[in-house]
């Protein structure tokens, strides 16, 4: 059991490498069925370790009780001449648990994008980097040493530019792509200073020596390591201010939203603030950035996912949403509560994800303006989403209400300590007021999707692969399994942690959900064919373009880098290039001149050196 999570690891990266090589071997028309017994039975074989090393863990971490001792095993030792890297995978509590959600998840996903991508020709190479993508997030998960766990929180960037970039004949695809590479590595940049400053304080990137020497450390090392680290943390878990390459990543396929969503890496960002809880929790000041990044971001996003009319932004909004709820539970200094939603939040957002792709396929289109009415359609995709908008809002008994209950009385109790007073009181105001506007929303999705006359239009055939034509059934079983399954989770997991609830708190947070979808729903009743949306008056406009954070950063950072860049180019061109140039045209002109003596005519060359001759003899005479 030792090996268990090495080999959990690499069945997934064994399954991208074979399907990178062998999955076109042989006829092209069966290259799509190769590849996805490839994707599938790896990921499976994944999931059955990873659920055994969770059994084995017994769930502790979400118990409360005693916790096991780790189970893993460490594979060498990297001499660097100053902090030894150590090769270590390991299982405990938390990275046990985390490695059930990532692996269900992700076959999940790979049993989805079967039907979904069926008549993609790039299938192969999309299912292979979505097991490289799984491998990448198990290695962050089971990782016991930092390092170690970077290169697989790098290899995940990797993996999400080639996924949301998969339709890249789209320059829109392409440049969403690109934007989110670029703003999580920025992002990384500080994650890894963090990484040397906590490690060469401890004197080693084990981080089970890193939580060892945390009471050793000095104040000043553990603030400067924690905030540089919480620079990786918002990048990968979209988190203001690197939030805005998320809403952008649905030009991706919808299953590989899912993953990104669900389970891999915006996950790895609130993982990895558990993973290194004891270090934030003695940094008192990067806790209130912390607070303050947390509430700014669960509100925000959750007004922005109000006014949007693309189904899929709609639940990219709530997904920064609710990791800023994970964030908040974290700075409020619960790190059980913040794990318990961040596996809730896994189930029935990859479900919504899913659905809303079940729905795309029918529809042949994103927007909700152009769907309605589809709950007798789409029987099974109707229950699947009402599920999950049920767990995204906090009813009981979802999973959700039960997650969502913790994380409000940890940012309850933060008002007593643990946090400065302002911090404290601007988390639990914003937690408050998101659960209603989040039941604005939730309820503005499915009654826009599912409910109203039909709004469907026949749309033209599309090119394979970048679009999906409308369709009077369900989708294939193959689309339906993974959801029907997704749904008991949503439903009925808040039930495995052995809940705790604060009657008074629950009941808040009902009544605050229930206030919000009942506003809407008055006003979607007053006119089914108007936006519920218009509720939100002078502000929809700010809320629908996210309060405007991308046009601050393309004025602020990316014109002038851009200029800069242009200046740039233009001197290489203009000062640089033109002096070699100009250095070419020089030595061709001089070389015109010396052309006019070297022409031939015998005649010229006598008078030359009749010429010379004269001259010299002129000059002797002269000089004597």
């Amino acid at each position: 059991m030792t090996n268990f999570p090495l080999l959990t690891v690499l069945l997934p990266f064994a399954a991208a490498a074979a399907g990178l090589l062998l999955s076109r071997r042989g006829r092209a028309e069966g290259a799509n069925t190769r590849a996805a017994w490839i994707a599938v039975i790896p990921t499976a074989g994944a999931a059955v370790l990873a659920v055994w090393l969770a059994w084995g863990q017994g769930f502790a971490f979400l118990e409360g009780g005693p916790r096991p001792a780790p189970v893993g095993a460490t594979y060498g030792t990297v001499v660097t001449g100053s902090v030894p890297i150590s090769l270590t995978l390991q299982a405990d509590d938390l990275s046990a648990l985390l490695g059930v959600l990532v692996t269900l998840v992700a076959l999940a996903v790979q049993v989805y994008s079967i039907g979904y991508l069926r008549d993609d020709p790039r299938y192969p190479s999309y299912s292979a980097f979505v097991s490289l993508f799984t491998a990448a997030m198990l290695l962050v998960v089971y990782a016991g040493d930092l390092l170690v766990l970077y290169v697989g929180w790098e290899i995940m960037g990797l993996c999400s530019y080639l996924l949301i970039g998969h339709w890249w004949e789209d320059l829109g695809n392409s440049r969403a792509a690109v934007k989110a590479f670029l703003v999580t590595r920025l992002g990384d940049v500080g994650f890894l200073f963090g990484i040397f400053v906590l490690g060469i304080g401890a004197g080693s990137f084990r981080i089970a020596d890193v939580l060892s020497a945390v009471p050793q450390m000095s104040s000043g090392t553990l603030v400067a390591a924690t905030l540089l680290l919480l620079a990786g943390v918002a990048g990968k878990s979209a988190q203001v201010p690197l939030h805005t390459w998320l809403p952008d990543a649905m030009a991706g396929p919808t299953p590989i939203s899912a993953l990104i969503h669900a389970a891999t890496m915006v996950a790895a960002g609130i993982f990895i603030v558990a993973r290194l809880f004891p270090a934030f929790t003695a940094a008192g000041p990067t806790m209130d950035v912390l607070a303050v990044m947390a509430a700014l971001g669960m509100l925000g996003a959750a007004l922005a996912a109000l006014a949007q009319d693309d189904l899929k932004r709609v639940l990219a909004y709530s997904t920064v949403s609710q990791l800023a709820y994970m964030a908040g539970g974290l700075a409020a200094g619960s790190d059980t509560a913040a794990i318990f939603h961040l596996v809730t939040h896994g189930a029935f957002k990859a479900l919504l994800f899913l659905c809303a792709g079940l729905v795309i396929h029918h529809v042949g289109a994103n927007l909700m303006s152009q769907m309605g009415g589809l709950r007798r359609d789409l029987p099974v995709t109707f229950a699947a989403t009402t599920v999950g908008f049920a767990a995204l809002m906090g009813l009981p008994p979802s999973s959700g209400f039960f997650s969502k209950d913790a994380l409000l009385v940890a940012m309850e109790g933060a008002l007593a300590g643990g946090l400065t007073d302002a911090a404290a009181l601007l988390l639990y105001g914003c937690a408050l007021a998101t659960v209603a506007v989040t039941g604005a929303y939730a309820t503005r999705a499915w009654l826009r999707t599912f409910f109203g006359p039909p709004r469907t239009v026949a749309l033209p055939e599309p090119e394979p692969g970048t679009a999906h034509v409308i369709d009077t059934r369900e989708g294939p079983r193959t689309m339906l399994v993974p959801v029907a399954l997704l749904s008991v989770p949503a439903l009925l997991l808040g039930f495995a942690a052995e809940p705790h609830l604060d009657l008074p708190v629950a009941a808040v947070s009902v009544a605050l959900a229930l206030l919000g979808a009942g506003v809407v729903y008055v006003a979607w009743r007053a006119d089914p064919l108007a936006d519920p949306a218009r509720l939100l008056g002078v502000l929809r406009v700010p809320c629908e373009r996210a309060f405007y954070v991308d046009g601050l950063y393309s004025a602020v950072v990316v014109r002038p880098v851009l200029a800069l860049a242009r200046g740039v180019l233009r001197t290489d061109d203009v000062v640089v290039d033109g002096a070699v140039r100009g250095s070419g045209r020089a030595a061709r002109g001089l070389s015109g001149l010396l052309r006019l003596a070297q022409n031939g005519n015998v005649q010229l060359y006598l008078s030359g050196l009749l010429a010379g001759v004269l001259l010299i003899a002129v000059g002797a005479v002269v000089l004597a």
